[in-house]
């Protein structure tokens, strides 16, 4: 192609039939630039860190980026052989369970019956009245024999969904907890 370098830092040939005029490439002096810049991302200078998502038992690797303390981005790590960088929808969501997301609630909120209203509790307050509502629907439901007169020992008045932000460990003391109280109406929401 006949023509001439626009700069000589440039690899772009201008056509002779374009050079000067209105239309197609031109020299531009303002554009004679010698490298690009991009705006610094957020994980400029954070510390990388891999760790395994807390939710099922798969054991897909995140690298969490830190930066003063702070979480800054998660993401999945393309060098794990379970996961290859990919996440689901919950390992992909697990920021917003860091302490520094402006949107999590940090105080425990009630709304009593009837109301419209939510209001905020102490956390004292609250494992209080769960645990009266606790005691007061076992006592008053407590089966120790059926109507076969086997021992069963059980609850059918209460039922857990389990929580999709527990780990495995958490949901393994929380299994023990509900059949320690007796319940038989057990889930998860990783099942559903």
């Amino acid at each position: 192609m006949k023509g001439e370098y626009c700069h000589e830092n440039h690899q772009t040939r201008v056509p002779e039939n374009n050079r000067g005029h209105g239309r197609g490439r031109r020299h531009r002096p303002e554009f004679d630039k010698p490298e690009a810049h991009a705006a610094a991302t957020k994980i400029a200078d954070a510390t990388k860190t891999t760790t395994i998502c807390p939710y099922c038992s798969v054991g897909c690797s995140i690298i969490v980026h830190t930066k003063d303390g702070k979480v800054v981005n998660t993401e999945g790590d393309p060098d794990s052989p379970i996961n290859q960088g990919s996440l689901c929808s919950k390992g992909m969501s697990v920021y917003q369970l860091t302490h520094n997301n402006p949107d999590r609630l940090t105080k425990p909120l009630y709304r009593a019956p009837k109301s419209t209203k939510w209001e905020e509790k102490s956390w004292d307050w609250m494992l209080e009245r769960i645990a009266q509502n606790i005691k007061k629907t076992r006592d008053a439901s407590f089966k120790e024999t059926n109507d076969k007169g086997q021992t069963v020992n059980r609850t059918e008045a209460i039922a857990s969904v389990g929580s999709a932000a527990m780990d495995n460990e958490e949901c393994f003391i929380y299994q023990k907890f509900l059949r320690g109280l007796g319940l038989v109406y057990i889930e998860h929401q990783a099942r559903i």
